[in-house]
């Protein structure tokens, strides 16, 4: 008897990170939003095809948008569709996760950006941050910081 042998297929992954959000704000809390894309975005981003740099999120009406972000498409994307690669793509978030974001935006003084988007299954999914900015010294301190730690590890295995 011949053992069969199934292949799992690894959807799990990130498919973008917005790296300056990291460096340039201080990340106060974390939340996983879903998002609604039409179809030749969901093919764009299964080919890697996203950029989040200079996104943030907006609110209106009660609804979280991601406004600022680029997907690309692809060269093989239908003709009889107009794709928009930096169209405003809302977010799907519970009512009480957008009140929450929506009063530290309006209240606090936090801002709300994307961290990263990435597949949860067969779902696209967005890490969004709220975030408080930092001024010129607190970025030269994360460096300090960030330097330190990598040089312990060096001495540390030594």
């Amino acid at each position: 008897m011949s053992k069969v042998t199934v292949v799992k297929k690894n959807n799990g992954g990130t498919i973008a990170q917005n790296k300056r959000a990291r460096h340039d704000y201080f990340i106060e809390e974390k939340f996983e939003a879903g998002l609604s894309l039409q179809g030749w975005e969901v093919k764009s981003l299964r080919a890697g095809r996203m950029t989040l740099s200079e996104s943030y999120i907006t609110f209106k009406n009660g609804e979280a948008y991601l406004f600022g972000a680029q997907i690309q498409p692809l060269l093989s994307a239908s003709t009889h569709i107009v794709p928009e690669a930096r169209r405003t793509r809302k977010l799907l978030l519970s009512k009480r996760e957008i009140e929450k974001l929506m009063g530290s935006v309006d209240q606090k003084g936090y801002s709300c950006v994307p961290l990263a988007c990435y597949w949860k299954g067969r779902l696209a999914k967005l890490e969004i941050a709220l975030v408080k900015g930092k001024q010129l010294h607190d970025k030269r301190a994360t460096e300090k910081d960030r330097d330190w730690q990598r040089d312990k590890a060096r001495i540390m295995h030594k």
